[in-house]
C-alpha cells in the first residue's frame, strides 16, 4: 500500500500544475482520487456561500501575496471558482452552492497544497447552512532545494553523472523504507539540483563513468584484463555518497525544512575496476541461462552490463568487466540461486554458491465466487526486514500466477488492480488455510490459493468532539483480526463538518477511530491502534451492501 499512496500523491501533484495552467482540460481527472463523499452536481450552479480566509507561509507566518486558491468539486475535480490573495494573503470564493469542496492553493517557489493536507490526506469544505466557512488558515509550505556539484580527482567537474535523490522515512513509518525520490543528472560544470522538495531527510548517491576509462574483456583468460594500456585505464568510479564515501551506512543524512537551501558536493575518486567471470549454465531446453549482476543503492537495484560469453572448453561463462567494487546481488544457474557479494577484487563466482530461490505460483479466487477482476498483480514484499530484498511482482493470467524465482525468508502477499483496491483475506497452502497476508518461502517449490475480496464500500460518518463535527481528525477503519490490518485497513481525514468517507472496504468487521493530531503515531503496528479501539465504533461491511454502509453513531475523536 506504502509504495501505491506515494504515487497517487505524486500523479495528484503533477495534476494539480496543470490544472492551475489548464484547468479546463485537467478538472475531469484530478480529484477523482480526492478523499471525501460525493458533492451532488449542484455544487456546480452558482449560489449563495462563500468560502473565505489567508494564505500563510507555514514556516514563517507571513501572509503569501497574489497565491492562486481554487475550489474543486469533490466529484470530479472541476473547478469551481477560483481567485487570486491580496497582498495580505486574503481570499475569497463567493457564488457557491451548498457543497462538499476540495480546496487548493498555488504560488510560484511553494509546493501546491490541498487545505490540511496530510500524506495524500486533507480536509475538504463543506458549505451550507450553520456551516461556518470564513477565517480559513491556508497554510502553504515553500520547496525546498539541495544541489552541489560532482567533482573528480584533481577537482576536476564530472559531466553526466547520475545523481540519485533518496528519502529517508519518518520514524513513525513502520515497514517503510529508505525510496528513491528522484533523479538529475551533471550539467558540463559538474553541477546538479533538486528543488521543490518536501521537508524531511534526504540521502544522495552518484553513478558515474570515467571519461577516459576503458574496459576490455579477458576472454574469460583470468584474472586480469587483456589489451595494450588496458591496465591503466580500466578504472571506475564506486558509486559514491554524501558526504563522499562509498559506503552506503555511513552516508551523511542532509535534513531539510521548508523552503531551505542545501549544498552537498559530491567528489568521486577513480580506482581499478574489476572482472567477476560467472559460470553460464544451461536450461533444461538447452538454452543458455545468463547470470545477472545487480548492484544495490540503497535498497534499488541497477543492472551492470557483462561483456561477454566465453567459451571454456566445454564449460561456457559470462565476464561482467568494469565492475566497481561496491554491493551486489547476482543470479546465477537455473533454477537461480542469488548469490550477495561484497565485491573488492577480481575473482571467479563458485556455481554453486548463494541462495537457492524456488517457485512461488498459484491461483486466484473471489470470496463472491465470481470471476476475479482483469489486470490484477500478485506483489511479494520482504517482511523480515532485509533492506536491499526488492518485491517480486507477476501478472495475474486466467486466475493463475507464477513468481520462478523467490528467495527464502518471509514475504508479505498482496494482490493489486489497476482501477479498485483487492485485498488478501486468507491463504491457503498445503491443506491449511489462515486469515492472514504473509507467506513463508523455504527450499521448496510453493503452491498456494489466494482468497482475495474487491473492496466496492464506502463507510461514511462524522467525527464529534465535544458534540460537535471535528475538522482534520485523522480516521482509521480497523479490521477486527489485527493481523489482516495492513491488508484491510483504510485511512481518511475528516472534512470541515467532521464528516469522513473510507473507501474500498471488504466485506467483514470493524472499528472505525478518530485520533487528533494522529498524523505521526505508528498506526499500522497492532500494539498502537489497539489502544483506541475501546472508544471507537464498531461497523460491519458486508457483500450486499451495494455502494455506502453509513454509520448510524457518530465516531468520538479521541487525543493521541
Amino acid at each position: 500500500m506504502a509504495s501505491r499512496s506515494n504515487w497517487i500523491n505524486a500523479t495528484r501533484r503533477t495534476m494539480l500544475r496543470l490544472l492551475l495552467l489548464f484547468p479546463a482540460a485537467a478538472s475531469s481527472t484530478i480529484a477523482q482520487g480526492a478523499p471525501g463523499a460525493s458533492v451532488p452536481a449542484a455544487a456546480a450552479v452558482a449560489g449563495q456561500f462563500r468560502i473565505s480566509g489567508t494564505v500563510t507561509n507555514a514556516i514563517t507566518g507571513e501572509p503569501v501575496r497574489r497565491a492562486s486558491v481554487a475550489a474543486l468539486s469533490v466529484e470530479d475535480g472541476h473547478t469551481i471558482e477560483s481567485v487570486l490573495c491580496d497582498n495580505e494573503g486574503r481570499f475569497a470564493l463567493s457564488g457557491l452552492a451548498a457543497a462538499k469542496y476540495q480546496l487548493t492553493a498555488s504560488k510560484r517557489g511553494f509546493r501546491t497544497a490541498y487545505y490540511d493536507e496530510h500524506d495524500e490526506y486533507s480536509t475538504a469544505i463543506v458549505t451550507g447552512d450553520g456551516q461556518d466557512t470564513r477565517n480559513l488558515k491556508f497554510r502553504i509550505t515553500p520547496g525546498a532545494v539541495i544541489h552541489g556539484v560532482v567533482t573528480a580527482d584533481g577537482g576536476d567537474p564530472v559531466e553526466g553523472a547520475r545523481v540519485m535523490l533518496f528519502a529517508r522515512p519518518r520514524a513513525h513509518r513502520h515497514g517503510e523504507r529508505v525510496a528513491q525520490a528522484d533523479a538529475a543528472t551533471t550539467d558540463d560544470t559538474g553541477a546538479y539540483e533538486f528543488s521543490n522538495l518536501a521537508a524531511g531527510e534526504y540521502l544522495v548517491a552518484v553513478m558515474a563513468e570515467p571519461w577516459y576509462s576503458l574496459h576490455r574483456a579477458s576472454g574469460g583468460s583470468g584474472a586480469k584484463p587483456v589489451g595494450s594500456g588496458a591496465g591503466s585505464l580500466d578504472v571506475a568510479y564506486p558509486v559514491t555518497f554524501f558526504d563522499s564515501t562509498t559506503d552506503e551506512a555511513s552516508a551523511t543524512p542532509i535534513p531539510v525544512a521548508g523552503g531551505s537551501t542545501e549544498q552537498a558536493n559530491i567528489n568521486l575518486h577513480a580506482v581499478p575496476a574489476l572482472h567477476l567471470f560467472v559460470q553460464a549454465s544451461r536450461r533444461r531446453d538447452g538454452s543458455i541461462a545468463r547470470p545477472e549482476l545487480r548492484q544495490s543503492i540503497l535498497g534499488t537495484q541497477v543492472s551492470a552490463v557483462s561483456m561477454g560469453l566465453f567459451d571454456r572448453g566445454e564449460a561456457q561463462s559470462v565476464e561482467f568487466a568494469g565492475v566497481a567494487p561496491g554491493h551486489y546481488e547476482l543470479a546465477q544457474g537455473d533454477p537461480p540461486r542469488i548469490v550477495e557479494l561484497d565485491a573488492s577484487s577480481n575473482q571467479e563466482i563458485d556455481p554453486a554458491a548463494g541462495t537457492l530461490t524456488v517457485e512461488v505460483s498459484g491461483i486466484v479466487k473471489n470470496t463472491s465466487g465470481a470471476a476475479v477482476p482483469a489486470e490484477l498483480r500478485v506483489e511479494l514484499q520482504p517482511s523480515d526486514g532485509e533492506p536491499r530484498r526488492e518485491a517480486i511482482q507477476s501478472a495475474v493470467t486466467n486466475g493463475s500466477f507464477r513468481l520462478p524465482a523467490v528467495p527464502a525468508g518471509r514475504w508479505s502477499i498482496s494482490v493489486a488492480s489497476s482501477n479498485r483496491d483487492v485485498a488478501v483475506v486468507g491463504i491457503s497452502a498445503g491443506g491449511r488455510s489462515e486469515a492472514k497476508n504473509e507467506l513463508t518461502v523455504g527450499d521448496k517449490p510453493i503452491s498456494v490459493t489466494l482468497i482475495v475480496s474487491k473492496g466496492t464500500v464506502r463507510v461514511t460518518g462524522f467525527a464529534r468532539k465535544d458534540g460537535r463535527g471535528f475538522a482534520g481528525a485523522m480516521i482509521v477503519l480497523v479490521p477486527r483480526n489485527l493481523d489482516q490490518l495492513r491488508e484491510l485497513a483504510r485511512r481518511d481525514q475528516s472534512d470541515s463538518d467532521g464528516s469522513f468517507s473510507l473507501r474500498d472496504a471488504v466485506p467483514g468487521q470493524y472499528t472505525v477511530v478518530a485520533i487528533e493530531n494522529g498524523w505521526d503515531i505508528d498506526w499500522m503496528q497492532p500494539e498502537v491502534i489497539s489502544r483506541y479501539l475501546r472508544r471507537g465504533t464498531p461497523v460491519t461491511v458486508t457483500d450486499t451492501q451495494v455502494d455506502r454502509a453509513p454509520m448510524s453513531a457518530a465516531v468520538q475523536v479521541q487525543s493521541p
